[in-house]
């Protein structure tokens, strides 16, 4: 690791945020160019490499644009910024960790994972209803009390106090993220929701009963000792939120005058909907309510809620799986010491725009820069594509309709075969596996598999096999169900109805019932493959797991595999289902096809493994005993690049001292340091050389156990010339 230093920069071939840099547009035009400066490659580092998922968030800050269609009394939402729309009609929504629909999803998982439960017995409503208006409102109500809280901090502390200062900085970044929603009228949208439930709702009994109408009083004794309640005087009527405190009266001078100067479009509706809901003041409850006007707008609003927030999720749907992708990259390398850190490089471009012959030669030349460099501090080792295009044949073609039926909409795929056998002729020149996996849905799935068997993959990827680019090839499947399907329903709320004068409720009529249906998120199977071999390249990762790891050697040689392996580096993601039946473990273990998990019940040392693990890591290259081994690969590509530095380019004097038998050359310590995980020669391997000056080439044997990997390079010779 001293020459090599790491052996898992991955690029990541999706598009995030149209509106970021791009690869294309950074590299720009290549025409006469061998390859790209320092300071390009360095500009690109800082744009498009990152090393964390928050670092990811914070370069990429993904985004949802939306704008509203008065036609229709709609709104239309983008991943891209629509062109010919004014600015100030453009609403620009955040997908980062603060979003609902993201952080329901992060909660998903961590609740997954907590609790090891497998997709048919884990409760995904109790987590679903986090996009609700009542569970937002519940995140809006601990904001509220923060505030509250750094409030009362900040008037009880004296001026000159430097301690005031900090507790001002920390206020005004919650004024900032209450304010951030003013101007989105579908962010405001739950807090109308709850505001008028609270008001219309006041003292309904929680059994759903027929509600009373409420006239606020106070507890007292009468002149015998009897107890009575009265009622009380307008200006002793109770506050309905919980909320106590006397700083409710100036706060809501505070949030009137920031919704002023922050709104684009003043409502005075909506402003004191923002004071009720961070500064609820006494009311009273006698207060003149038009219950017909309230039940309508609440109606409305939930009905409008559900429409513009099921339009959101499909856009927003495939932008989600991909950052939950990042995620799952990142956090499949579980380790203190951050040895050899995975690093991704997001093109940020879509793959078919990148692969356009007028395009695919800027690619190209990155990786001329960065691969073909006896530099290896940006040297690109793995590759990641997901949602590749599955063709279905199954499908019956129907005369007509008889039943109601799943509406056709168009595939989450983005990506095609033809875009990946393009990319995997590029990539195979420069060393690069690639690891990509199909497109996300309940047909892919590990469910699917267990049912249909692996044999749709297999036809699937035959058009790439018994290519040169082959051994660069790394399909992965299944992928990960993060929200099953028919599981993915999320109950808004119910309508309201009047209920006699004075008086409203919620409905119990099923079909009263607003529902959103998310139809299902899934995860690409590239990003935790891709995440698992990144994180298994680190010794300091190696270590937490094995007792006998190399401390400066890297994991390329590290076979998942080999004996019980697979039990001790195990991904991050829960077990989705009970097993795979005989047969269809037969079936995988007869083809040893792709990079494939398993959710397996196994135990180790007395232990239960609660984790999905890897079951087979194979490329597409077909060799002895099936298909290869992804590990090969990379131990070829390893041993290549380390013989061009300590040959200085291939020289034919050093290349024969990097395979002799003398104590210093590269071979002979390799051969003494058998027995570790991370060994580049493991017990049972051996690597040697054959030398054809008639033709300048050095043929490489690499023995894995007994199956010969070959390796070919170029000599440089070295001329004498007679004088």
């Amino acid at each position: 690791m001293k020459i090599i230093e790491q052996t898992n920069r991955t690029i990541d071939f999706q598009e995030i945020n149209p509106e970021k840099p791009d690869l294309l547009t950074l590299v720009g035009e290549v025409k006469g160019m061998d390859s790209l400066s320092d300071d390009k490659i360095k500009e690109i580092n800082e744009k498009l490499v990152v090393n964390s998922f928050d670092e990811f968030m914070s370069k990429f800050s993904p985004t949802v644009y939306s704008f509203f269609n008065s036609a229709n009394g709609k709104i239309i939402y983008t991943l891209k910024k629509p062109e010919g729309v004014p600015e100030d009609s453009v609403t620009e929504i955040p997908i980062n960790e603060e979003n609902d629909f993201v952080k329901m999803i992060i909660t998903m998982l961590d609740a997954k994972n907590a609790n090891g439960l497998k997709n048919s017995d884990f409760n995904f409503e109790n987590i679903t209803t986090m996009i609700s208006p009542k569970k937002v409102m519940d995140d809006i109500r601990q904001v509220r009390k923060e505030i509250h809280y750094l409030y009362d901090q900040y008037e009880n502390l004296e001026e000159e106090d430097p301690k005031k200062l900090d507790v001002g900085d920390k206020l005004n970044e919650k004024f900032e993220l209450a304010s951030n929603n003013y101007n989105n009228v579908m962010a405001m949208l739950p807090l109308a929701i709850e505001d008028i439930k609270t008001r219309l709702l006041l003292g309904q009994p929680e059994d759903g009963s027929e509600p009373e109408q409420v006239t606020l009083g106070k507890l007292s004794m009468g002149e015998n000792g009897e107890l009575k309640i009265i009622e009380a005087p307008k200006e002793q009527s109770t506050e309905l939120a919980l909320t106590d405190g006397s700083n409710n009266q100036e706060l809501s001078l505070f949030f009137t005058e920031d919704y002023e100067a922050v709104s684009e479009d003043s409502s005075e509706y909506v402003r004191e909907l923002v004071v009720r809901t961070f500064c609820p003041l006494p009311l009273d409850a006698q207060t003149e309510i038009n219950y017909e006007l309230e039940v309508n707008n609440f109606n409305n609003y939930l009905n409008f809620y559900k429409e513009s927030k099921s339009d959101f999720v499909k856009v927003v749907k495939p932008l989600i799986e991909k950052i939950i992708g990042v995620k799952l990259y990142f956090d499949q390398y579980q380790s203190k010491a951050k040895q050899m850190q995975p690093s991704l490089l997001v093109t940020n471009t879509k793959l078919d725009m990148l692969t356009k012959s007028s395009n695919i030669i800027r690619l190209e030349k990155y990786l001329n820069t960065v691969n073909n460099k006896n530099d290896f501090t940006n040297t690109v080792w793995l590759g990641i594509a997901t949602n590749v295009a599955l063709l279905d044949t199954s499908e019956v073609k129907l005369s007509r309709q008889r039943f109601k039926g799943n509406t056709k909409v168009e595939k989450n795929s983005e990506n095609s075969m033809e875009s990946i056998a393009i990319l995997l002729n590029l990539l195979k020149d420069y060393n690069v596996q690639l690891y990509f996996s199909f497109e996300t849905s309940e047909e892919t799935t590990f469910d699917d598999l267990a049912t249909n068997g692996v044999s749709k993959y297999i036809d699937h990827c035959k058009p790439l096999m018994k290519k040169d680019y082959s051994a660069f090839a790394v399909p992965c499947y299944p992928n990960f169900t993060i929200i099953p399907k028919n599981k993915s329903g999320v109950l808004l709320d119910s309508k309201m109805v009047i209920a006699g004068e004075n008086a409203a409720m919620l409905s119990k009529e099923k079909e009263d019932m607003m529902k959103l249906w998310l139809e299902g998120v899934y995860i690409g199977a590239a990003y935790v493959a891709a995440g698992i071999t990144a994180a298994c390249q680190c010794p300091s990762y190696l270590s937490t797991h094995f007792e006998r790891v190399l401390k400066d050697g890297p994991g390329i040689r590290y076979d998942i595999e080999a004996k019980d392996y697979s039990l001790h580096t195990l991904t991050t993601l829960t077990k989705e289902i009970s097993g795979f039946t005989n047969n269809v473990k037969n079936e995988i273990n007869r083809t040893n096809f792709g990079f494939c998990f398993a959710s397996e019940n196994a135990s180790y040392k007395n232990k239960e493994i609660n984790n999905v693990m890897v079951y087979k890591a194979r490329s597409l290259n077909e060799g002895a005993n099936g298909f290869e081994e992804t590990y090969k690969t990379l131990v070829s590509s390893y041993i290549e690049r380390l013989l061009r530095f300590q040959s200085n380019d291939f020289k034919m004097d050093n290349i024969m001292h990097f395979f002799s038998n003398n104590p210093e050359s590269t071979r002979s310590r390799w051969m003494g340091q058998k027995g570790f995980v991370n060994s580049i020669i493991q017990e049972g391997d051996d690597i040697d050389y054959v030398i054809n000056e008639e033709t300048n080439r050095c043929h490489v044997n690499l023995m894995f156990n007994g199956n010969v990997k070959n390796l070919e390079v170029e000599i440089n010779k070295t001329v004498n010339m007679a004088i």
